[in-house]
């Protein structure tokens, strides 16, 4: 007497998809986790004032911001601003 799981058993002519359904539900897992941890990120960088320009990554909560506060509150002249702003670059 044959065994119905004698040959390719249950899984064999195409019963299989159930490990295409299993690869895809994985990539799926990793396209989500992937996406969560660049938002974070990128939240981050956006807090921090970090943002990409066409010459690269710049920070502008750093020198040049500083700068410009103290331009706006008055603490620094026109023309110190200026001279700064040339030594900065």
């Amino acid at each position: 007497m044959m065994s119905y799981y004698y040959g390719y058993g249950p899984m064999g002519y195409g019963g299989g998809f159930g490990f295409l359904f299993m690869v895809l539900a994985w990539i799926l897992f990793v396209v989500i986790i992937v996406g969560i941890v660049r938002w974070i990120v990128w939240g981050s960088m956006h807090r921090h004032g970090i943002y990409h320009h066409h010459d690269g990554l710049m920070n502008d909560s750093e020198p040049n911001n500083i700068l410009k506060q103290r331009y706006a509150k008055g603490e620094i002249t026109k023309e110190q601003f200026e001279q700064m702003k040339k030594d900065l670059e």
